[in-house]
């Protein structure tokens, strides 16, 4: 009687299984998607959470320019006795002569030698130091967003290759092993290609692995899902690009002016320049102001005063913090002037790189890849018809795989060479 229920439950059971598999695998279905540099710069610039943490950072050191404009505030205090011994009340709050003594004060400090105004320059030069690590980020993530475009896209060149190699190997073995029987094929000949098979997958797989790598990092570029799968559109127009196009001098001159880490090391100067002024600033004691009134005073009924007060600056004259400012001047300077020798060897090299992979890339006959694929096919073909040995055929076909390998390296490399020139000067010389 029992069992009709038991078997609902079990098939119950099984339909939210299925339902809960089926779910799983749509929501793990791997979405192919097209796209371009334009596109991929377009959602990092909106979507990128780097970006947008300094961005939150920049404007969190904005509002402190307008804190360090603020004067102190004044002080009032009110006073009364506790207990009256002539009318013998406790808290006596009266402000009748004798049965009540209420005093008042106020007091206002006076900052000199433009402690403010020192302060607001200082929280502009941190805001403007702020906003030139933002575009700093900016640039090298950019750069690194150009880079792995780029290097998916020549990196899955080279996969339709070996993808190509390996269904056509396939097609030999399983043919192969049809007419092996038949004594037409031997069974070295057939190991001897499904050696050459096994080494292109392996090598196919560590393949596939990079670009699953490239991919992990574009997508967190550009915060994209984890099961998108992007297949990078690439114009070849950057190919075309001379490095020699532009002068040293002219690479030179822009990176001095848009380059953010020039900037941020002028900040940096500038910061220490203004701390030391500070520093200094500090050493000299602010006035405070203020008046008193008291309604019973020993002196006078109603008894109004004024005082002024200051520090003496004997022990304390601010001398070590401003004697640590000084230094951090001449560090500051120092590390200027080490950015700026950087920065000229690094592009007197990728100018010099860049030259070097563009001779190489131009020294590559148009017609070679052409000619290579279209030989590919026909070695195929007149292998299959056994118009050629086994030895030429892999030997051919890893010639083949090689060249195309090294061929998308070398306009990997061109293209690679012009984005980390334009890293490097601070200007786009090569996106258009």
């Amino acid at each position: 009687m029992k069992r009709p229920n038991c078997m609902k439950k079990v098939f119950s059971f099984l339909l939210i299984l299925f339902h809960f598999g089926n779910s799983t695998a749509q929501t793990n279905k791997i979405d192919t998607v097209s796209i371009t540099l334009e596109m991929a710069e377009r959602q990092f610039i909106n979507n990128n959470l780097q970006l947008l943490a300094q961005k939150y950072n920049v404007d969190a050191t904005k509002a402190l320019i307008i804190q360090a404009r603020l004067y102190p505030n004044p002080d009032i205090s009110w006073g009364n006795n506790f207990y009256n011994s002539d009318t013998k009340r406790l808290f006596p709050l009266s402000f009748k002569e004798h049965e009540s003594d209420n005093s008042f004060s106020f007091n206002q400090t006076i900052i000199l030698a433009k402690k403010v105004k020192k302060q607001v320059k200082i929280a502009e030069t941190n805001y403007k130091l702020a906003e030139d690590n933002l575009y700093d980020l900016l640039r090298t993530l950019k750069f690194g967003l150009r880079t792995t475009f780029f290097n998916i896209y020549y990196q899955q060149q080279t996969a339709k290759v070996y993808d190509e190699e390996i269904k056509a190997l396939e097609t030999i073995v399983s043919a192969y092993k049809g007419i092996q029987e038949k004594g037409y094929v031997s069974e070295a000949e057939i190991t001897q290609i499904q050696a050459q098979l096994y080494a292109l997958q392996s090598e196919y797989e560590t393949l596939q692995d990079n670009i699953q790598d490239l991919q992990s990092q574009l997508r967190l570029l550009v915060q994209s899902t984890p099961y998108i799968y992007f297949i990078p559109l690439v114009s070849q127009e950057i190919l075309k690009s001379n490095p020699l196009a532009y002068s040293l001098k002219s690479y030179l001159d822009s990176a001095y002016t848009n380059r953010t880490d020039i900037m941020i090391a002028k900040d940096n100067l500038v910061l220490s320049q203004q701390n030391y002024s500070y520093q200094k600033s500090l050493a000299i004691p602010d006035i405070t102001i203020g008046t008193y009134m008291d309604q019973s005073s020993q002196y006078v009924t109603d008894d109004f005063s004024y005082s002024l007060g200051f520090a003496i600056p004997i022990f304390n004259r601010n001398q070590g913090n401003i004697k640590n400012a000084h230094l951090l001047i001449d560090y500051s300077t120092v590390e200027l002037q080490l950015t700026q020798k950087t920065l000229e060897d690094q592009i007197f090299t990728a100018l010099k790189k860049a030259h070097c992979t563009d001779e190489l890339y131009r020294g590559i006959d148009p017609a070679f890849v052409g000619n290579f694929d279209r030989l590919a096919k026909e070695m195929l073909e007149n292998y299959k018809k056994r118009n050629v040995n086994l030895l030429t055929f892999l030997t051919f076909y890893d010639s083949y795989k090689q060249n195309v390998v090294q061929y998308n390296t070398i306009l990997f490399n061109k293209v690679n060479a012009m984005e980390n020139l334009n890293f490097l000067t601070g200007t786009d010389f090569f996106n258009k």
